[in-house]
């Protein structure tokens, strides 16, 4: 006959699943990714993620779990509602080019008039990328390190449900201003 173990009773209580607590006036993401920008930013969180945290991160953040978003130079910090009482503090962080590398980005941008023209006129060209490769420097995270994850909860999935959320919701943000990533990248 097999022993059945007895576990204290905090383990059954304290491993229960449990979802995350309603919130009223969240940041809702409805469509993840509409621009090219977007899409390549979601496209790089995927690609070093684990696809489990990001299907409930992507749940989190269409069901509005993300209450505040702040993109700075170099970091992005917002709060995200979870099952604890109180929102779990996120941060995602990617480095912000040094002044050198702007220098030589707007050299680059600069030497053609129709690269300069859409970004006066508030559009990003297609080819940014190529022209942030032309300076020596990518504009988006191109490997795993690059994307730095921090997040109050006990999880220790990097990223965990709450830093993908806001990966997100940023991407959103991203669709809605498109140097945005400009502002994380340190310009």
């Amino acid at each position: 006959m097999a022993r059945r173990r007895s576990y204290p009773s905090y383990f059954s209580t304290y491993f229960e699943p449990s979802g995350p607590r309603a919130v009223e006036g969240g940041i809702k993401a409805k469509q993840l990714g509409k621009s090219w920008w977007a899409k390549r930013w979601l496209s790089a969180l995927e690609q070093f993620s684990d696809r489990g945290r990001l299907t409930r991160g992507r749940s989190y953040a269409r069901s509005g779990q993300v209450t505040t978003i702040d993109v700075q130079r170099g970091e992005c910090k917002a709060k995200v509602q979870g099952s604890r009482p109180w929102p779990y503090e996120v941060s995602i962080r990617v480095a912000a080019l040094d002044p050198e590398a702007w220098k030589r980005v707007s050299k680059v941008v600069a030497s053609e008039a129709r690269h300069l023209a859409q970004l006066l006129a508030g559009e990003v060209p297609q080819d940014i990328e190529d022209l942030f490769a032309k300076a020596g420097t990518p504009l988006f995270p191109e490997q795993r390190r690059d994307l730095v994850y921090s997040c109050t909860c006990p999880d220790w999935g990097d990223p965990c449900k709450h830093a993908a959320a806001v990966a997100y919701v940023l991407g959103e943000a991203f669709d809605a201003d498109p140097f945005l990533m400009f502002r994380m990248r340190g310009m």
